[in-house]
């Protein structure tokens, strides 16, 4: 097994981009905190519920997920996996840039 260190990664490909994690729950949140501490420009797309609060206590912007798409370069979907499919059906896909 390779075991990856910081110095194998290059965040200049993604510091100039903005990021929209999708979910904020065991990995979402996990990621978003990692980017946002690494200087990566990171918003959170989510529905309304607990884990906006949480997200916006953790010094996160917090959006609907089509508003987050809209607004990002990169969009990561960490929601629970049952849920992935209706979200990028309704939210994701008409939303994306193109190239994203």
């Amino acid at each position: 097994m390779k075991i990856y260190y910081d110095k194998d990664a290059d965040l200049q490909q993604i510091r100039n981009k903005k990021v929209a994690v999708i979910g904020y729950g065991s990995q979402g949140h996990a990621h978003a905190l990692n980017m946002k501490e690494s200087g990566v420009s990171v918003v959170i797309g989510l529905r309304e519920g607990a884990s906006w609060k949480k997200a916006e206590q953790s010094g996160l912007k917090v959006m609907p997920v089509a508003d987050a798409v809209k607004a990002s370069d990169i969009v990561m979907i960490l929601a629970p996996d049952e849920a992935q499919a209706a979200i990028y059906r309704q939210d994701i896909a008409p939303n994306l840039k193109p190239g994203s």
